[in-house]
């Protein structure tokens, strides 16, 4: 299929999902609130630094109840575009999680574009990630977590940069880290291809995607990490592009490595976040066998 990329109405119609979902701001409005209350009445570390650059902290819900065994223990990555949104906007994804017994991490990072003195590309953002999983497994343990049963999970351009993780090189990124850093991965609504992106008007000013960048920061374009284990998936109300986008790391990876590539009925691309953490839907199913596995 060749695709009307160079169409820009087209391109909004695919990649705009705050216009394909009228009511966006009531989803980012409960999120916000859910995750005010979370905060305030679950013990978390907040904002605690991996890094010392701009948007380099996160924060850690450790296990509801701890047991004698460390738990595995699940980082999320938060959607925006690359461009907006918080960590502090999706501390409700915690409560369900470790209330079953795991450690949860929730990350931040710098928002494209930055500024003049200090440019944000969706490469530094990667490299960003990079770090904070470095610091997830030298610091897992004292926060009740098990550095060798580490699942990210990440929605929309956090799907992007979860399944990026599982093919950096970590012991070229830092001494003494494993191979096998990210054991699985999540992606949820995920931008696996970055190449339409070069063309969407609305994302060109914050984005600046080069050529050389598509090629570095679209996991389909990579080659399959060894031993990986990635499931993703999108919603059924979703853009067909976004669909397409969510079959494509199978297509890339293979189903040796890609073993569940679903489309979920009645979620669009917001709801699909809720559906994560309502225990009995297929989403949340599909985190607990990547962590528990």
């Amino acid at each position: 299929m060749t695709l009307p990329q160079h169409d820009p109405a087209w391109l909004e119609r695919m990649y705009n999902n705050r216009a394909l979902v009228p009511d966006h701001a009531d989803y980012f409005d409960r999120w916000a609130r859910e995750s005010a209350v979370v905060r305030a009445s679950q013990p978390c570390m907040l904002d605690m630094a991996y890094g010392p650059g701009a948007g380099e902290t996160l924060d850690v819900f450790e296990p509801a109840h701890p047991t004698a065994g460390r738990a595995p223990v699940l980082v999320f990555i938060h959607g925006g575009y690359w461009r907006s949104l918080d960590k502090s906007d999706h501390s409700f994804i915690a409560p369900v999680f470790t209330q079953a017994g795991f450690c949860v991490v929730v990350v931040n990072y710098a928002l494209c574009p930055g500024t003049p003195e200090a440019p944000v590309t969706v490469a530094h953002i990667g490299r960003q990630m990079e770090k904070a999983l470095a610091w997830v497994w030298r610091n897992a343990e004292s926060h009740g977590g098990d550095p060798r049963r580490i699942t990210v999970a990440g929605h929309s351009a956090g799907g992007q940069l979860a399944a990026m993780l599982m093919t950096s090189v970590w012991p070229m990124i830092e001494a003494g880290l494993p191979d096998s850093l990210v054991r699985s991965a999540l992606s949820i609504s995920g931008v696996h291809d970055l190449e339409p992106l070069r063309y969407t008007p609305f994302l060109q000013q914050a984005l600046h995607l080069t050529e050389q960048q598509v090629l570095q920061c679209s996991p389909a374009r990579l080659l399959e990490p060894p031993a990986a284990r990635l499931f993703c998936a999108v919603g059924g109300d979703e853009s067909p592009e976004f669909q397409r986008q969510n079959q494509l790391m199978q297509e890339a990876w293979g189903s040796h490595c890609v073993p569940r590539s679903v489309v979920l009925p009645g979620l669009n691309h917001f709801s699909i976040l809720d559906a994560l953490v309502r225990p009995g839907h297929d989403l949340h199913h599909m985190a607990l066998n990547l962590l528990r596995s």
